[in-house]
């Protein structure tokens, strides 16, 4: 009887778990099991695994096999990256290899029936996984694997020279020199934009202080165009927030940017036509994460937010709130980031113009059409901004618009300034943090006590006016936070631009008359 346990991991939403590939060859009749809960690809690594060994003029046990994935947690494993495990696995048990390498080393790759070592899917997150042991990888993946390892990443071509590495007879595979990558800024910028001053405003306090903000016009209002232009005036992402980004990606097999790790905030806007499990993530074999998870630390944009399925967009509300996604399943539960910036453009009703003498639809038609947008899904957007087609004389223009990096650095000093002033930005502002970093002058309370008495604002309306206020007073620029802490209040202009900004989807129709 031989034993030998190895490290490896694998993958359940976005996050690695460390799995223990437990290898015992005994007595009986020649056989290969696996057990542990694995899925199909694991189940499949047997052959993968024998045919990898007999390629590279390595022994195959004839005897029975016995495949334990041990973890701390009970749930399913999957994928092909426990092939490499289970091979060195086998080669301990035959005493090829000494025992101690399970002690110094963890393996994630996949086998390739000639004994190639090829790259796995969320390489990032299985190597983050691993915390006490040198990691090897295939070469492909070596630069994901550093991202966010916390030991020594190592890669090997094949499974002989892995053989051969690992025993000291020869050398791990050199990292390719890394040529320095500039990433380029979007093409698309704020300056195409003509006219249109109340959205703009409204999309730089959103970037400012990562409110969820909301268009609604009829088609050719620029609301799309306006949206797609937020890339431009975000800040890149902060290591930490690189990480974090580039690991949910890693694990729903995107290919990642040519410098190996995502700076840049991700843009998602997803189809109408999307479903619930690919909104929020999910799925009966994988757990993969969806377009909320995806936009985690960027922005994802609802275009055409009315023709969205109403459980879809209904999903969002919990997300929006928590910052994080809990999906539950019948042998499982992840937990996802869903930190993102909610940008969304709809039309006022079906035909899309809105206005009366032009709107041909009928109350049944906009009744129908509103009851897809849900109360506290609307109350959650800090901003509604009514956009309009602007006028001839803005579209032909000779002067051009301000562009998107004018408007990036002010962007970047107000969120500066919030994270000095508060550490978060104004967006993620408890209660008691309101009181302290924007309390109400006498007008401003009275205003908002106004139309809180009339039902125009729900409890959570009023603490994101106060939140949207203090970024507006941020952009204007009236307080200088670090030399007098006591101006720092929030005066009755500022609330009631923030409640300008805050219009219905249909006023008509809808009851909300801010």
């Amino acid at each position: 009887m031989a034993f030998a346990s190895v490290r490896s991991s694998t993958l359940l939403g976005v996050q690695g778990k460390a799995v223990d590939v437990e290898i015992h060859v005994g007595m009986g009749l020649p056989g290969f099991t696996i057990v542990g809960q694995p899925d199909e690809a694991c189940r499949e690594s047997r052959d993968r695994v024998r045919a990898a060994l007999l390629s590279c003029d390595l022994p195959w046990p004839n005897r029975r096999i016995t495949v334990n994935l041990a973890t701390s947690v009970h749930e399913r494993k999957g994928g092909a990256g426990l092939d490499v495990a289970i091979a060195v696995g086998l080669l301990i048990v035959q005493e090829i290899l000494p025992h101690e390498i399970a002690e110094r080393y963890a393996f994630i790759a996949e086998l390739g029936l000639d004994g190639t070592l090829r790259p796995v899917a969320g390489v990032v997150p299985l190597v983050a996984a691993i915390d006490d042991r040198i990691v090897v990888v295939a070469q492909d993946c070596e630069r994901e694997a550093r991202i966010a390892a916390r030991n020594e990443v190592v890669c090997a071509q094949t499974l002989a020279h892995l053989v051969q590495c690992l025993i000291g007879e020869s050398v791990w595979t050199p990292a390719p020199i890394r040529t320095v990558v500039n990433v380029a800024p979007p093409s698309i910028d704020m300056k195409d934009v003509r006219g249109q001053t109340a959205a703009r405003h409204a999309l730089e306090i959103a970037a400012a202080g990562a409110h969820h903000l909301l268009f609604v016009g009829p088609p050719g209002a620029g609301k799309s165009m306006l949206a797609q232009r937020i890339s431009g005036i975000l800040p890149a992402l902060t290591d930490a927030e690189a990480v974090a980004t580039t690991i949910v990606h890693s694990a729903a097999q995107i290919p990642l940017p040519a410098t190996g790790i995502i700076t840049l905030p991700p843009f998602r806007a997803p189809h109408h036509s999307t479903s619930l499990v690919a909104m929020v993530g999910g799925g009966a074999v994988t757990m993969r994460p969806g377009e909320i998870s995806l936009a985690t630390n960027g922005v994802l944009f609802l275009d055409e937010l009315g023709e969205f399925a109403p459980t879809v967009l209904d999903a969002l509300r919990q997300p929006l709130e928590d910052g994080v996604v809990r999906l539950a399943r019948a042998k499982s539960s992840v937990t996802m980031p869903a930190k993102f910036l909610l940008l969304a453009a709809t039309n006022p009703c079906p035909c899309g113009e809105g206005m009366p003498g032009v709107c041909v639809c009928d109350d049944g038609a906009k009744k129908r059409y509103l009851r897809r947008f849900s109360g506290p899904l609307l109350d959650r957007f800090d901003l509604r901004v009514a956009v309009s087609r602007p006028h001839v004389d803005e579209l032909l223009a000779d002067t051009p618009a301000e562009s998107s990096a004018a408007v990036a650095l002010r962007v970047l000093r107000v969120r500066e300034m919030a994270m000095q002033r508060s550490g978060c930005l104004n967006s993620d502002l408890s209660p008691d943090l309101l009181d302290e970093f924007a309390p109400l002058t006498t007008s401003a309370a009275a205003l908002l006590r106004y139309h809180l008495e009339r039902g125009r604002l729900s409890g959570r309306g009023y603490h994101r006016i106060r939140r949207v206020a203090r970024t507006i007073a941020d952009l204007h620029g009236v307080v200088d936070y670090a030399s007098d802490p006591s101006c720092d209040h929030i005066d009755e202009a500022h609330v009631a631009t923030a409640l300008a900004l805050r219009v219905g989807v249909h006023p008509q129709l809808s009851g909300d008359r801010l």
